[in-house]
């Protein structure tokens, strides 16, 4: 099996987990390089054992699918990772999107379109399945929702942050779009306001929507 595609299969979910590895398994030119439980545990385990697709559940303890992904998309930038999650949100998507993921497939998806996602993945391509993928279109096709050149002294995440913000998210809405800790968010919100200058929520949402934010 020396062409087989190695995967690796990362859930929190033990009969959810082994059921997937034993699956695909028995696909022939797949290969299950190994399991992991967690986050954390994925990312060690892809570094150590380099397989060609990661399939990440997206809420994990330790470390969260998306998380996880964008650490591996430094560590390992040549593991390709499929998330796999029970959530279709936009923000869902997107975060896994950005983070770096390759293939993003809803659980409940059939045999043949998570194995088609991981071979796809494994040669260099990328799968959304066809509502997801319609939905990213739509997105990019809309144009970016804020301007590039808006408060440059802001890093990319505190813009995406006053992005929400302007949306009207509350501090835990924020938190659970982007997938961050609520501490994180909110130590974030805060060094938004002291480089904009700005004392409160309202003058920063202010000052967001005036140069275009939170649409």
């Amino acid at each position: 099996m020396g062409d087989a595609i190695r995967v690796l299969v990362a859930d929190d979910h033990p009969i959810f987990r082994d059921g997937l590895a034993m699956l695909l398994a028995s696909v022939d030119g797949i290969e299950v390089a190994g399991t992991a439980a967690n986050g954390r545990e994925a990312v060690a385990e892809a570094v150590r054992l380099l397989p060609d697709v990661v399939v990440m559940d997206v809420q994990m303890p330790e470390l969260n699918g998306v998380e996880a992904t964008r650490e591996l998309a430094t560590r390992a930038p040549d593991v390709g990772i499929v998330v796999l999650t029970m959530s279709e949100d936009d923000g869902t998507v997107f975060a896994a999107v950005r983070a770096g993921a390759r293939g993003y497939l809803v659980k409940g998806a059939e045999q043949e379109e998570i194995v088609r996602a991981i071979t796809t993945v494994a040669s260099g391509g990328a799968v959304f399945g066809a509502t997801l993928a319609a939905r990213i279109a739509q997105f990019f096709a809309a144009g970016p929702p804020t301007p590039t050149t808006a408060f440059p002294q802001l890093t990319a995440r505190e813009r995406e942050i006053l992005d929400l913000l302007a949306a009207g998210r509350s501090n835990g809405q924020i938190a659970a779009a982007l997938y961050l800790s609520p501490k994180t968010v909110r130590n974030n919100v805060s060094t938004v306001f002291a480089k904009l200058q700005v004392a409160d929520r309202a003058e920063a949402i202010v000052r967001a929507r005036e140069a275009g934010l939170g649409r």
